[in-house]
């Protein structure tokens, strides 16, 4: 492996987080290697891990929050109390035997992998850490933090963690155990930013504000510090006097789209998160220019802020241990359709989660698009739309150019 770039990426609390780069070559080698290792390791991870792995998403552990901490009859879920668990410089720290050791792979690329490894390691700890940037560095985090999750009732994403105590459950004895196994790894946990707190009091987690009510119902909403990310996003380009409000509109669309599809199993009744003041400042900001009337602003804020249909905790959990590398095909293909709304859902049930072109089911490597049998993409009846894979889309408007 060749040097690495190091970029310096900075940080919430305003410290530097140092990215090292491999070059084009090292990049392409581990993705091989990644391709290669990854179905092996996915069929021993935890079902409670959920980051960086294939098939899951931050959504499946906002489900989980859901089901360790929805209400019950006798409101047990009120006197639980959660540990927000977080690893100190966990990347930089994780032990390379700890990693080779539980590696599974033959010895010829246990040696490339090890030289990945060694390439850009800090001087003061050479034994430890794996390079934030490199492709495979997130899987080889999985390898090693593999099985914290069965110390106790916990989800983990990534390096993130929370962990679910019942009234009789003993926080210290369990943060105990957990440090045995992080030291064993060449972690530690962070003091600092590892918190205990109540159900009731709400913790954040992934971008969601999770609570339980004083009445025992369970609610999510996004975050404070998520909704103002966004709120930054939409008002700089709101505000930027460089673009017509055309232009505005069709720069906020992807942005909004994204958040509301990012939580869309959160609670997004109250004035904040449905957008209403940020887009009512839009329509204002659009209405000041020349040639954009009242109905026009109001027509381009709904271009500008698309709707998302949402349901708390609508998000249906990865089964258990399940992975995309099982051969279960039908059930991924199913799951997989669950991302699409409106029209390509409908095209996808009535075609039984398959292209209807080529047949096959839909798997996560690739989109899927509605196509317009007769061309005409005004057209929305149903009888004139089916979904297709993308690499079949193109192939049937390449064949039509063709003939």
């Amino acid at each position: 492996h060749s040097k690495l770039r190091e970029i310096p990426i900075p940080k919430k609390n305003g410290k530097i987080r140092m990215l090292k780069i491999p070059t084009i070559a090292d990049r392409a080698w581990q993705c091989l290697v990644k391709f290669a290792l990854e179905p092996a390791h996915e069929a021993t991870f935890s079902a409670y891990s959920y980051g960086f792995r294939t098939g899951r998403c931050a959504q499946d552990v906002q489900k989980g929050v859901y089901q360790q901490l929805k209400g019950t009859k006798k409101k047990a879920n009120i006197l639980k109390r959660i540990i927000e668990l977080d690893i100190k410089k966990c990347f930089d720290r994780i032990s390379h035997k700890s990693i080779m050791d539980s590696l599974i792979a033959p010895a010829s690329t246990k040696l490339g992998i090890y030289r990945c490894l060694k390439v850009g390691v800090n001087p003061n700890f050479p034994e430890q850490g794996t390079p934030q940037g490199g492709v495979i560095s997130p899987l080889l985090a999985n390898i090693a933090l593999d099985g914290i999750e069965e110390i106790h009732t916990s989800l983990r994403y990534a390096d993130d963690m929370v962990i679910f105590l019942k009234p009789k459950d003993n926080a210290e004895e369990v943060l105990s155990k957990i440090k045995n196994f992080l030291a064993e790894r060449g972690m530690e946990i962070n003091e600092e930013k590892t918190k205990l707190t109540k159900s009731t009091d709400g913790f954040d987690f992934l971008g969601w504000r999770f609570r339980v009510q004083q009445n025992g119902k369970f609610r999510s909403i996004p975050s404070v510090e998520n909704f103002k990310k966004l709120r930054d996003k939409v008002k700089a380009i709101i505000n930027n006097s460089n673009y017509g409000a055309k232009v505005k509109a069709k720069k906020l669309a992807p942005i909004v789209r994204g958040w509301r599809n990012y939580h869309s199993s959160c609670d997004m009744n109250d004035s904040r998160n449905s957008l209403w003041f940020i887009r009512n400042t839009a329509n204002r900001k659009f209405r000041k220019e020349k040639k954009v009337s009242r109905y026009r602003a109001n027509e381009l804020c709904d271009k500008g802020f698309p709707k998302v249909k949402y349901k708390q905790n609508h998000h249906v959990n990865v089964k258990g241990t399940k992975s995309p590398y099982d051969g279960d095909l039908v059930y991924w293909s199913r799951r997989n359709s669950r991302l699409y709304f409106g029209k390509t859902s409908d095209a996808l049930k009535e075609q039984n989660h398959s292209c209807g072109h080529c047949g096959l089911k839909f798997l996560e490597d690739e989109s899927v698009h509605l196509h317009h049998i007769d061309g005409n993409h005004d057209n929305w009846s149903k009888l004139n739309l089916i979904a297709v894979h993308r690499s079949c889309h193109q192939q049937i408007h390449w064949s039509k150019s063709k003939s």
